[in-house]
């Protein structure tokens, strides 16, 4: 006799299935564990740059937890005090802003993948907040703020211990939620033209105020006033910031109070945390922004398809394919979420860089209680050598300027655009944003510093680094490209490629700076006539390395565009 089927053919009429188990958060984990294996298969350079990061985790977990553990192996009460409160303050902070800034954010698990599957906000909250805890970052920073209970158990016994146990567990998942809220909130907002610059600007107001706070920081240690210090670290610990590290220095200090009302505030930042987050979240699945409804414009198209292509600044260049390629480039570069969060980085470390070494380094001084007093202005040389740094750190964006097109980059590999053209005009594209900015960071130093005379050196430099930091991410964006996901999420990074990331902008800045070396000679050998000459000769040294990485580097390009096209396209 023949079994019934149903409809489709799947299952027999009437079959048993068994009962639909519930969807945990260990599922989720397998899946991100299962996922980042499947993504090694065939993948030789994902398993190198993997090892590399498990050696730095490895190296930054021993030395973070050997040094939480000093202060009570010693025992010194005031040190575990001051590095509890302020140095877990600027752990936690620093946790929540890199991922803005440098890092990105570990994505395997894209939650638009779960958009079409019947599962709660609760469910697939905890669940990516547990895979985002499987993490070699995480680990790593649990590993190392295990220190802070061997300091509890030496200066209060077992019970600081365990409760500094749980605040080290409290503190990573409050680092984590508000990590994962804030890079998703910055995503949701930066899909909306209308509030990027609102964002642009209060990034960047948060990088102009962490000078003055590492000014205070280093001119406060320099001073020696460990007790004015230990009263900060205890007003700190009372934040959400620094709450859950505190807590085992309490209990050892016979303040058990205190331990619970800061788990408690780390609770209830956490659940408010992950509320927020779990708003965000919801546009993240669907892709949608959340600055409201799309307005409809009545008026039509005006101009030819080629005419609407040129924005109006762009008018100036030329119909073909160079110009065509260059107002494409542009108008990417201004729409795209994930190129726009790129150039927020850059905004953020051109203002951060030069306000730390030509102010925090030598421009003022901690004198007890009267505070700062001016020692005098930077010497050109720290110029010099912070403009190195932001003319190198702005071309590393563009190190993997083909893994923003994705699979889009088909288009270019069927028409047959020709290297040198398709690079000098992304070259172009991109430096038509990035160079008022360093025009800018120049203008305001020199202000800052007192120096109108040397505009000409900061802004000499940084167009040398520049061009010599464009002729080398050039190179790189063709041989060591890399696959980013597909996600709303512009500071997402699929696992190994935040690996990836890290070292493609180390090796960048260092091959960047060594371009420069050539201007920093010809500054020691020209004297006083540099800052005459130090605009015009770092603007054609800039110029030429970049045409010339270009033009090398385009050869290249159009004998590997299949293997480019295949090695940028996400893998699902």
């Amino acid at each position: 006799m023949a079994v019934p089927v149903s409809p489709t053919g799947s299952l027999p009429v009437g079959t048993d299935v068994g009962p639909v188990r519930p969807v945990r958060a260990r599922h989720f984990v397998r899946l991100k564990l299962r996922v980042t294996a499947n993504n090694f298969k065939g993948q030789s350079w994902r398993i190198g740059l993997y090892a590399v990061g498990v050696f730095f985790a490895v190296w930054f977990a021993l030395g973070g937890f050997l040094a939480l553990a000093a202060p009570g192996l010693l025992g010194e009460n005031q040190a575990a005090v001051i590095v509890t409160g302020i140095g877990g303050g600027l752990l936690t902070v620093g946790w929540l802003l890199l991922p803005l800034v440098f890092f990105g954010v570990d994505e395997t698990l894209d939650p638009a993948r779960f958009a079409l599957l019947p599962l709660s906000r609760r469910t697939l909250l905890l669940g990516l907040c547990a895979a985002a805890l499987v993490s070699l970052p995480t680990v790593a920073a649990l590993l190392a703020l295990c220190g802070l209970v061997v300091t509890a158990a030496a200066l209060g016994g077992w019970a600081a211990a365990v409760v500094a146990g749980v605040g080290v567990l409290a503190g990573v998942l409050l680092c984590v939620a508000g990590s994962r809220a804030l890079t998703s909130a910055f995503a949701a907002m930066l899909r909306s033209r209308r509030v990027r610059d609102l964002a642009a600007v209060g990034l960047a107001v948060l990088a102009a105020l962490l000078g003055p706070l590492q000014i205070a920081l280093v001119a406060a240690i320099a001073g020696a006033d460990w007790d004015r210090m230990a009263g900060v670290a205890r007003v700190v610990g009372w934040t959400p910031f620094a709450a859950p590290w505190t807590v085992g220095i309490d209990v050892a200090e016979g303040r058990a109070w205190a331990a619970l009302v800061k788990l408690l505030i780390t609770g209830v930042t956490v659940v408010g945390l992950l509320l927020w987050w779990s708003r965000s979240l919801e546009s993240a699945m669907v892709g949608t922004a959340t600055a409201g409804p799309a307005t409809v414009k009545n008026s039509g198209p005006v101009g030819s398809p080629v005419t609407q292509l040129f924005p109006r600044s762009l008018g100036w260049l030329g119909r073909t394919r160079f110009g065509a390629l260059t107002a494409r480039e542009c108008r990417y570069w201004w729409r795209d979420a994930r190129r726009r969060a790129n150039l927020i980085t850059l905004a953020v470390i051109g203002v951060f860089i030069p306000a730390v070494v030509n102010v925090g380094g030598s421009g003022f001084q901690f004198d007890g209680a009267e505070g700062f007093d001016a020692l005098g202005s930077a010497s050109p040389v720290a110029v010099s050598l912070s403009m190195v740094i932001v003319g190198a750190l702005a071309a590393v964006t563009i190190a993997n300027q083909f893994g923003f097109d994705g699979s889009a980059y088909a288009a270019n590999v069927v028409a047959g655009v020709p290297g040198r053209v398709e690079l000098l005009a992304r070259i172009a594209a991109f430096s038509v944003y990035v160079l008022p900015m360093l025009g800018v960071v120049s203008i305001v130093l020199v202000v800052v510093l007192g120096e109108p005379g040397w505009i000409g050196l900061t802004l000499g430099v940084l167009l040398a680094t520049y061009g010599g930091g464009l002729a080398v991410n050039t190179f790189l964006s063709v041989l060591a490209a890399y696959a980013l996901p597909e996600t709303s999420n512009p500071f997402a990074m699929s696992s190994g490629a935040g690996v990836a990331r890290s070292m493609l902008t180390l090796v960048s800045m260092v091959v960047a700076a060594i371009t420069a070396v050539p201007i920093l000679v010809a500054a020691l050998l020209l004297g006083d006539a540099w800052y005459w000459l130090a605009l015009p000769v770092g603007a054609a040294y800039g110029v030429g390395m970049a045409w010339l990485g270009a033009y090398l580097a385009g050869d290249v390009l159009d004998r590997r565009m299949p293997e480019l096209l295949a090695t940028v396209t996400p893998r699902r």
